[in-house]
């Protein structure tokens, strides 16, 4: 039986990948930062860890329990992450290093530490999350943006250096998917932002958290989350994983866009969405 470590498990496209995998016969690892969260999953039925990616040692005690209960880990997906709306000049240095933080120096974290598990067995597959705004940039997403394109500078790399290795490594680009994403958006935006002392405040509060607290999946080409656990069961069914999966015609659009338009069109194009 084939298993895999999950991070982020507690709602959304983590939560549904699990369920996915699981139906379909894969033994689940499926983490959260949060005891409640971990509890939920158990109640589930779940093998599962409390791990924060940004804790170290949460990484390494779960890694040295599944390597002691299988003696081995098929896959990693690096799911876990949150976004951080807000015009980068109401982002305080800090903020923004909490984005980093969690989106990608705790994936960076829990890649470096299972790599010496899947060289030792000689096999691997690494499933990074990205987004398509690790391909196109959205104004008032600056933070989450950056953090998305530098998975990708990091996911990129590592192909190159592993190529002569069994361990995979697979990017996924997810467009618009229904989650919890957009409501811890809202807290961040609340907490972080000072938006009444901002030069967006009209836009704030004319386009900005009307989209936020937009309860409906009104965004075109919306998918649910299981778009996502669909592809993930994919790769796991495979022995030779795409480098690349684009989840959502808006990532195909958006990507071909990019490959096509000059830069001046394409910023003429993205400004308005």
């Amino acid at each position: 039986m084939q298993n895999i470590l999950i991070t982020g498990c507690s709602t959304g496209i983590g939560l549904q990948t699990a369920k996915t995998l699981k139906q379909n016969g894969i033994k689940v690892y499926a983490s959260a930062r949060k005891e409640e969260d971990v509890e939920m999953l158990k109640e589930l039925g779940f093998n599962t860890f409390l791990l924060d990616v940004t804790k170290p040692e949460h990484i390494s005690s779960a890694l040295e329990q599944i390597i002691k209960n299988d003696a081995k880990i098929d896959a990693v997906f690096n799911n876990a992450g949150f976004g951080q709306p807000g015009a980068l000049e109401d982002m305080k240095t800090e903020i923004l290093r909490e984005q980093f933080e969690t989106n990608v120096f705790g994936l960076h974290e829990l890649t470096r530490q299972v790599l010496p598990y899947m060289r030792k067995q000689g096999y691997g597959k690494i499933i990074q999350h990205s987004s398509v705004l690790g391909i196109i940039s959205l104004r008032f997403r600056g933070a989450y943006n950056a953090s998305k394109y530098a998975i990708e500078g990091l996911a990129d790399t590592l192909r190159l250096e592993l190529a002569n290795t069994k361990i995979s490594i697979s990017t996924i680009n997810t467009g618009p998917v229904t989650s919890k994403f957009r409501e811890n958006a809202v807290k961040k935006f609340k907490e972080n932002v000072d938006q009444e002392n901002s030069s967006y405040k009209k836009e704030y509060d004319t386009q900005l958290n009307a989209r936020l607290e937009n309860d409906k999946d009104t965004t075109p080409f919306n998918l649910p989350a299981s778009a996502v656990a669909d592809i993930i069961q994919a790769i796991m069914n495979t022995s030779r994983p795409k480098p690349r999966y684009y989840v959502t015609k808006a990532t195909y659009i958006l990507g071909f866009c990019k490959r096509i338009l000059s830069t001046s069109l394409l910023d003429s194009i993205l400004k308005k969405m």
